[in-house]
């Protein structure tokens, strides 16, 4: 079984890229994050012709997560209480895909320090973490992965003094992120690769994803019992590459069977 996840950056703009990877690297679930559409112009149709089915949860110009599964796809919930949207936006969407829970989360930016928009980031993770303590188990199987916008440690990004006083790097931020671990969660790409110099995001500007001057933000964290069975994860630099490429590369595990 291999799960992914990808922050599209729009997935009208992006979707024959998202079908031709979904080809080439067949993966059997597939979590998006900003697709940047509304529930109504959702791409059900291509999707189903490839063999996915698609649980979407947008709002329009911003936001907007989704699962596409072709080993099934039920017991679909929006926000964290179950309804959506939740307060800040399409940010949230849950279903069962082969008997594995699945979370797509698009976390906030932040956008600066001191800000109402980094105080609503943070809050947003503690409602995160309050919905995880009530509403899932660390016994179960289950995935939440996503654009989580926060660059774990320094080896997540390309220099540590360079994000010195910005957001993703935070004190604060990444003492949210290791709450998720704390609660029974495990950083699946870090199982495989515990090396730096891995990075899931580069700014359009300047060049920097030639350059290397990337951040990890996307992540796919799992129960225990899932990173157990993990054989392989890998950052597909290669879907970063191209014509109209998202400022994002696809993140991948693999997993041998129950």
């Amino acid at each position: 079984m291999r799960i992914a996840t990808w922050n599209v950056n729009s997935l009208k703009v992006r979707l024959p890229r998202v079908m031709e990877w979904l080809e080439l690297r067949g993966p059997d679930v597939l979590l998006m994050q900003e697709t940047k559409l509304t529930d109504e112009a959702a791409p059900l149709l291509p999707m189903r012709m490839a063999g996915y089915e698609l649980a979407h949860h947008g709002e329009g110009r911003w936001n907007g997560v989704a699962i596409a599964s072709r080993v099934g796809l039920d017991q679909i919930s929006l926000g964290f209480e179950g309804q959506g949207p939740d307060a800040e936006g399409a940010r949230f969407i849950a279903a069962s895909c082969g008997g594995v829970r699945i979370v797509s989360v698009y976390a906030p930016n932040g956008r600066a320090l001191e800000t109402p928009f980094y105080t609503a980031k943070l809050d947003w993770y503690d409602r995160l973490a309050a919905w995880l303590v009530r509403a899932a188990d660390p016994s179960t199987e289950l995935v939440l992965g996503g654009d989580l916008n926060v660059a774990p440690t320094d080896d997540d990004v390309y220099d540590p003094a360079a994000y010195v006083g910005t957001t993703h790097t935070s004190p604060a931020e990444r003492e949210r992120f290791h709450g998720l671990l704390d609660w029974g969660l495990i950083d699946g790409y870090r199982k495989h690769h515990p090396e730096p110099g891995r990075f899931t995001w580069w700014d359009y500007r300047a060049g920097n994803f030639h350059k290397g001057l990337g951040m990890r933000i996307d992540h796919l964290l799992m129960t225990r019992s899932l990173a157990e069975r993990s054989i392989a994860a890998e950052i597909d630099r290669e879907a970063r590459k191209g014509k109209l490429p998202s400022d994002h590369a696809p993140l991948w595990i693999d997993f041998d069977p129950a």
